[in-house]
């Protein structure tokens, strides 16, 4: 994914919305019309994944084949299948750097068993009909989750540009850049990748200043050839693609391997791919739905799909696989119509490898990773925050703690720490309320509380309450009052019953689902404030 759903749908609608609108009676276009345009969207979409497959391998450390093997899948298999029709599902960049960490320490054999074990989570979780419950995750905490993602996926390409092996965490891969610094400027070949990754990174963030109809090429792939012939020239010693039969990559996992699933470091892990996964999945649907005017997305459905092809990926030991925002971007700018174009280019991907594997070999490493860079600066988008900030700064807060403490710790916990400030923050704003106190002539003490009363503003409330004490005669009222929680009611009723114990003369409590007293004073002035209010 290389950018968020947000930006996504903000800059490709206009210019999807007219040409994709298969949903409309008038003007409908002929089957040989649609075949068409599918069959050209779906090279565009190959020619677009084809090295973003091969970058995300290499980024997981794990042979580009399996990469592309995960490509294949989400064309032939997820393609075919039901929810979205024109999002387009591949190795995704998002889930690179936890694949890295779980190779590094578990080897390439264990990611088989455990991006299957996510997809039959999935498929249990569409089959509940729980896809719909990613629509219900704060905006902040995505955008945070995208950030958290593309930080530490930035950092790790920058070691892979300079052909230099990364340290892990990416706080250590933060701390240990002067030393990288060092070592590149003392080492020509290693300067030279480093140039290539960076020429990169400049080339895909400004080729749309590029004139048309050059600009209508992809970027990573016009970056690819450049790099490439720039590799061949003779004294350019950098490190290139390691080719490997796409058959001989394949990690089937054997019975053998599943055994270690039971254990809590894998349970976690099959839940974090589970949940980063589908959310990335989701988050890219619900950001296509708004490109075109076809039929949207069924959320369910498509979890299913999704779990589907995370099943079949697992079955083949490749990379987990998701919906992804690029190719589906280029998909529908493209003119796509229908599934068949993300189809065809699960076609054309395994015609690659099957026919022209030798190509992989002459592609710098360097330059894969600055396709990465580009799209982990894009994930984590700095502007982003500023915006936020401006917005809702208690938002802001939130996006900012997702991001800080994925960086710091992991995926799943970044998410669910942003999740509970998210949740915290609702709960605040929900309860907030209202506490206003007259003292009349006589010395009577009112107090009038309107709004969400919960245990959250108690120290509020508990406040107002010591601050009535003294007054010979005292009214609470809280009929306007439209949510009073158990914790708040106890604390007002023996608050009540201690001034009436300590020789209080009146003592009077109107609570929400009260009516005062003909007699009371409360008669007088409650339906006054109502019809005020």
């Amino acid at each position: 994914m290389s950018t968020s759903p947000q930006s996504a749908g903000r800059h490709a609608h206009p210019r999807a919305g007219n040409r994709n609108t298969p949903g409309a009676d008038s003007d409908k276009p002929s089957r040989a019309s649609v075949l068409g345009t599918d069959f050209a969207a779906s090279i565009v979409v190959f020619l677009v994944a084809l090295p973003l497959c091969i970058g995300i391998a290499a980024a997981s450390g794990v042979p580009p084949a399996l990469g592309i093997i995960t490509g294949i899948v989400g064309g032939l298999i997820v393609g075919f299948l039901p929810g979205s029709s024109l999002q387009v599902s591949g190795p995704a960049a998002g889930l690179a750097t936890l694949v890295l960490e779980t190779v590094t320490k578990h080897g390439v054999g264990a990611i088989g068993p455990i991006v299957l074990a996510a997809g039959v989570l999935q498929i249990i979780l569409g089959v509940c009909k729980a896809g719909r419950l990613f629509q219900a995750i704060s905006l902040s905490v995505v955008l945070g989750m995208l950030a958290g993602i593309g930080l530490p996926l930035l950092l790790s390409q920058t070691y892979a540009m300079a052909d230099s092996k990364q340290h892990g965490s990416p706080l250590a891969n933060f701390t240990s850049l002067p030393g990288l610094a060092s070592d590149v400027l003392s080492n020509p070949s290693q300067l030279t990748a480093l140039a290539l990754g960076l020429g990169t990174i400049a080339l895909c963030s400004q080729w749309h200043r590029v004139p048309k109809p050059v600009s209508k090429f992809p970027a990573p792939l016009a970056a690819v050839i450049l790099g490439s012939l720039i590799a061949a020239i003779p004294g350019v010693e950098v490190h290139r693609v390691v080719v490997h039969n796409v058959f001989a990559s394949m990690q089937l996992p054997g019975l053998s391997d599943f055994t270690g699933l039971a254990h809590p470091e894998m349970i976690t892990l099959v839940i974090t791919f589970t949940v980063i996964a589908s959310a990335e999945s989701l988050f890219s649907a619900s950001a296509v739905d708004r490109m075109h005017n076809g039929p949207r997305t069924r959320f369910n459905a498509e979890m299913i799909a999704q779990g589907v092809g995370n099943t079949i990926a697992g079955l083949l030991g490749a990379l987990p696989l998701t919906a992804v925002i690029a190719r589906s971007t280029t998909n529908v700018v493209a003119g796509a119509r229908t599934k068949l174009s993300r189809i065809l280019h699960g076609v054309w991907l395994l015609g690659f490898v099957l026919l022209l594997p030798g190509l992989l070999g002459l592609i710098p490493l360097g330059v894969l990773a600055g396709i990465l860079g580009h799209v982990g600066w894009k994930l984590f988008n700095p502007k982003a925050f500023a915006k936020m900030w401006q917005t809702d700064r208690g938002e802001g807060a939130v996006m900012i703690i997702t991001t800080v403490v994925i960086f710091f710790t992991n995926l799943l916990e970044g998410v669910m720490a942003g999740l509970a400030v998210a949740v915290i923050l609702a709960a605040l704003r929900l309860s907030r309320i209202s506490l206003h106190k007259t003292i009349d002539g006589d010395g009577a003490a009112w107090l009038v509380m309107r709004g969400n009363g919960t245990f959250m503003r108690l120290p509020h409330l508990a406040d107002a309450l010591a601050s009535l004490e003294g007054h010979p005669r005292t009214y609470i009222d809280l009929a306007g009052v439209s949510h009073l929680d158990h914790t708040c009611r106890n604390q007002v009723e023996q608050w009540a019953d201690q001034q009436r114990k300590n020789g209080v003369e009146h003592v009077e409590v109107l609570l929400p689902e009260d009516q005062p007293e003909p007699e009371s004073p409360m008669a007088a002035r409650v339906p006054q404030r109502a019809a005020s209010g």
